[in-house]
């Protein structure tokens, strides 16, 4: 077994009994994965992205616990601190463990994506979450054109969600 597929074990023993989150992060990661591989991820920040795609809502537990509610800020808050435990066990480096906990704090900060493993984060969770919340068309679309930018997570994004391409283009 290879260290991504402990860390999905340590993470569905993280959330166990919280199945929508679990489906969600094993969700986010496969999209992760397939758009990191689409545009020829080196290994190592393919390996940083995967990581950081199954922690990435480490935060939701442990901020409903400690408020009895989450938010995507209160998920920024919270989720480093929890990601940097779990993963620690794994002996991934310091510098790694700092990117995957910066990326846990600014998953849901969108006007500062300062990386192309960032984007692809961003990208995933959201293609993860347009079907999740069974956003509207015009919703998908909006986003499509604001936060889509990898050409892998733009084809997906169109596909999954049956974009036509004049209907993109006519939202500019």
């Amino acid at each position: 077994m290879d260290k991504i597929d402990k860390i999905t074990l340590k993470m569905i023993e993280f959330d166990a009994g919280s199945t929508e989150r679990i489906q969600h992060f094993i969700k986010v990661h496969r999209f992760a994965q397939l758009i990191g591989c689409g545009e020829q991820l080196d290994e190592h920040t393919q390996f940083i992205l995967e990581c950081t795609a199954l922690v990435h809502d480490i935060g939701i537990g442990p901020s409903t616990e400690k408020y009895g509610y989450c938010t995507g800020e209160l998920q920024e808050k919270e989720g480093p601190a929890y990601a940097k435990a779990l993963l620690s066990a794994f002996g991934l480096a310091q510098e790694d463990l700092q990117r995957i906990c910066y990326l846990v704090a600014h998953h849901h900060t969108y006007d500062a994506i300062d990386g192309i493993d960032y984007q692809i984060l961003v990208e995933a969770d959201f293609l993860v979450n347009l079907h999740e919340r069974q956003t509207p068309q015009e919703g998908v679309v909006t986003t499509l054109n604001r936060i889509f930018k990898t050409k892998t997570g733009i084809r997906l994004c169109e596909t999954l969600f049956g974009v036509d391409q004049s209907a993109k283009t006519a939202s500019h």
